[in-house]
């Protein structure tokens, strides 16, 4: 999984996240909510890609997470793919209401791998909660989805906020984990490798040892 580092003197780190999706299951929203706290109800179809950086505090360290916001629909797949490059993170949403958003999934989640990290953390994400007398797709069902393509779970309401910020952090927070155990086990390396190739050590015989073997050298010649 590649990180990218701002400045490793302030240890600041930036984590470009994409949300993708079907088209009008509410990622705009989601995006809105958590960077601006805002909601658009009569929100249009995103034309191309857009992205916001939201930063979180986390240990004590700054992080900044790009995120993208990827068109959903079809005609513009073939411009938002090269977005995928450089993700280690991805928000996977469906509409809890239309069960055609929750089969895409499969897609969805095979055209993140090819075009980014297999190792990207990624969240499924039902969205639309606030549409749970309308729903087509059980809780039980995503839960079953994501533990079965290694994926966390949530459910969420860009409407009311539900879990949308709790989405998010779950992302970024287990990027920074995977970063940190990856730095913590490059400084173990480097300790050893410290410890393997320390300073040469000369050895030599005590005093007398080299005196006796001096006058052995006079009487030679």
């Amino acid at each position: 999984m590649a990180f990218v580092c701002e400045e490793e003197k302030t240890e600041d780190y930036l984590f470009k996240i994409v949300l993708i999706g079907d088209s009008a299951v509410g990622k705009s929203n989601l995006l809105a909510r958590f960077a601006r706290d805002e909601f658009y109800p009569n929100s249009k179809s995103t034309i191309g890609v857009e992205f916001q950086t939201q930063k979180m505090d986390i240990n004590g360290k700054e992080i900044k997470a790009q995120i993208w916001d990827t068109a959903g629909q079809e005609r513009f797949r073939a411009v938002t793919s090269a977005y995928y490059r450089g993700a280690v993170g991805a928000l996977l949403v469906y509409d809890i209401s239309r069960r055609q958003t929750f089969d895409s999934i499969s897609r969805w989640l095979n055209e993140l791998h090819a075009h980014s990290d297999m190792n990207a953390v990624t969240i499924l994400v039902g969205n639309k909660l606030d549409l749970r007398d309308a729903r087509e797709v059980s809780t039980a069902e995503g839960k079953a989805l994501a533990e079965a393509q290694g994926l966390f779970f949530m459910e969420t309401s860009a409407l009311d906020s539900f879990n949308v910020a709790a989405a998010f952090q779950t992302v970024v927070k287990e990027i920074y984990n995977i970063l940190s155990r990856k730095v913590m086990i490059s400084h173990e390396l480097k300790k050893q490798d410290t410890s393997l190739n320390g300073p040469t050590v000369v050895l030599q015989g005590d005093e007398n040892q080299q005196s006796g073997t001096e006058d052995k050298k006079g009487g030679c010649c």
